[in-house]
């Protein structure tokens, strides 16, 4: 693949223009991080408050493509899965940590699946390279579904705000890295 130097120049002008606003951004990304860590149900609960709003959006809008259907009879489906999902997000929304719990207990389970076909399909992958990265992966998220299935639903007041967080904290301080990176580009360019 072949790039331009005029497009690479305008890519350093960007990104000694914008790289200030990347690192701040990524600041601003770890402080909520460290604020999610510290108070993970209440990151959670708004977390699981998100989940219900769309939800409710979502059921909205399958209620009035059911109604727009021509005919309620070839609608009904899409009705009742819209109704469903429109009752879903208002319990979320009204009931968060109820909501918070489900969560919780969706994840370990998905955790664990994940797990058991990671697991056959690094077997399967045996012995190219990697396979056993793919199997230790396949059996951390087993454990891991496990762990949080095994104390649920206790683990619904920290394991989703706290998940959070640490997906916060890195992407944080990848955008300070990249940001970082970019001034310091531009600036030898320069």
């Amino acid at each position: 693949m072949v790039i331009s130097e005029g497009l690479v120049a305008d890519w350093l002008e960007d990104a000694k223009k914008n790289a200030g606003w990347l690192i701040a951004l990524g600041v601003v990304t770890v402080i909520a991080g460290f604020f999610s860590l510290v108070m993970p149900w209440a990151s959670g609960v708004g977390v699981a408050v998100f989940v219900g709003f769309a939800l409710v959006v979502g059921g909205v809008a399958r209620l009035v493509a059911a109604f727009s259907a021509g005919s309620f009879g070839r609608g009904t489906l899409a009705f009742i899965g819209g109704a469903l999902c429109l009752l879903a997000g208002v319990i979320m929304v009204a009931r968060p940590g109820s909501g918070l719990a489900a969560l919780t207990l969706m994840l370990g389970s998905y955790l664990i699946v994940d797990g058991i076909f990671g697991a056959v399909l690094a077997f399967h992958v045996r012995p190219e390279k990697g396979w056993g990265w793919m199997l230790f992966s396949a059996v951390m998220s087993g454990i891991l579904g496990f762990l949080l299935l095994r104390e649920w639903p206790l683990t619904g007041l920290w394991a989703i705000g706290t998940l959070v967080g640490v997906n916060l904290l890195f992407a944080g301080f990848s955008m300070i890295s990249i940001g970082s990176a970019a001034r310091k580009l531009a600036a030898s360019k320069a």
